[in-house]
């Protein structure tokens, strides 16, 4: 018998838990249906995306970040999780960016309710930076596209995805 310590299997602790994720996610999809599921993630996201940034505030200095600087914190945590985020545009209405690769690999096709993280964590310090924010996930690899779009409104226009999550300012910046 080969010696299971040298033994090739893909496993560790990171895609243990995207798998396990994954798994879960896909449960909750087929039992609730996607509606739902969303949700249940939208909740685990609400609480990630206040953890994530109080971590970036307390770096940063505890001060209020523009538009620029919150975009730049979306793609340093996306980078820090294993994303590949990069700034399309930014100016004071909405900062959008894209994505060539997710955090969750190949096992995030098929769970769009996966994408709630990346809404929630990005509503949040937006919203908690600059008050409000709507996001928008255009195109997502979870549904099959070749990689994410995602627009994060900045005003309240009133207008846009019947799908787009809102998000307002939590506590004041101290």
């Amino acid at each position: 018998m080969k010696n299971l310590s040298e033994a090739n299997i893909d496993l560790n602790s990171d895609i243990f838990m995207r798998r396990m994720l994954r798994d879960l996610t896909g449960l909750l999809q087929d039992v609730v249906g996607l509606e739902q599921a969303e949700g249940y993630i939208h909740s685990v996201g609400a609480s990630v995306g206040e953890w994530i940034e109080a971590k970036y505030r307390s770096e940063l200095g505890g001060v209020d970040l523009d538009p620029r600087q919150v975009a730049e914190v979306f793609v340093d945590l996306k980078r820090r999780i294993g994303g590949d985020f990069h700034i399309i545009s930014v100016d004071s209405d909405k900062i959008v960016v894209g994505n060539r690769k997710c955090p969750f690999g190949k096992m995030a096709m098929g769970r769009d309710a996966l994408c709630m993280m990346t809404s929630n964590v990005f509503g949040r310090i937006a919203s908690d930076h600059l008050g409000y924010a709507r996001v928008e996930l255009e195109e997502t690899i979870a549904r099959g596209d070749e990689g994410c779009l995602i627009t994060v409104h900045l005003t309240s226009s009133g207008t846009g995805d019947a799908n787009a999550r809102e998000y307002w300012r939590v506590n004041a910046a101290e």
